[in-house]
C-alpha cells in the first residue's frame, strides 16, 4: 500500500506543480502560493471536522519545537515547485526535486537527524543516487 500512495503522492504533485505554476502565470506568485495553502487549510480543516477532533493545544506540546515549521517550509516548497517548473518545464523540475529529496532524505538517514532512525552508510544506495543523478543528465542530454 505504501508504494500506491507513494506513487499516488508523486502524480499528485507533478500535476499540482502545473496547475500552480499556470495560476501563477494568470496571477502571481504570491497569490497562487496563497491560494494553494488556502485552499489546502480548509480541505485539512474539514477532514479535522469529520474524521479526527483531536485538540489543536497538542502543537505546543510538540517538541522539539522546530518540528512546526513545516507549514513554513510548505509554502516554500510550492514556491520553488512553481519558480523551478515556469523555468525547466515540468519533467526537468521534477526530476530534479525527486533527486534532490533522495539525496536530502539519505542523509537525514544517515546522520539520524530529526529524530529519525540512524542507518549505515550503503553503497548500493549512494550508486542508486548517482544513476539519478546521470538519469538527469542523459533526459538534459536528450531533450537539447
Amino acid at each position: 500500500m505504501g508504494w500506491i500512495v507513494a506513487l499516488i503522492s508523486g502524480a499528485l504533485m507533478s500535476i499540482q506543480g502545473v496547475f500552480n505554476t499556470e495560476i501563477t502565470k494568470q496571477t502571481s506568485i504570491w497569490v497562487s502560493n496563497s491560494w494553494v495553502q488556502f485552499t489546502a487549510l480548509l480541505v485539512c480543516l474539514g477532514a479535522w471536522l469529520f474524521k479526527g477532533r483531536e485538540s489543536f493545544g497538542k502543537l505546543m506540546q510538540v517538541s522539539p519545537k522546530y518540528l512546526l515549521l513545516g507549514g513554513i517550509m510548505g509554502a516554500f516548497i510550492t514556491l520553488t515547485v512553481i519558480m523551478s517548473m515556469n523555468t525547466l518545464g515540468p519533467a526537468k523540475a521534477a526530476l530534479l526535486i525527486v533527486v534532490s529529496q533522495i539525496a536530502v532524505a539519505y542523509v537525514i538517514e544517515l546522520f539520524g537527524l530529526f529524530g529519525t532512525q540512524k542507518v549505515s552508510f550503503a553503497w548500493p544506495k549512494l550508486l542508486g543516487l548517482c544513476l539519478a543523478i546521470a538519469g538527469i543528465i542523459v533526459f538534459k542530454w536528450e531533450s537539447s
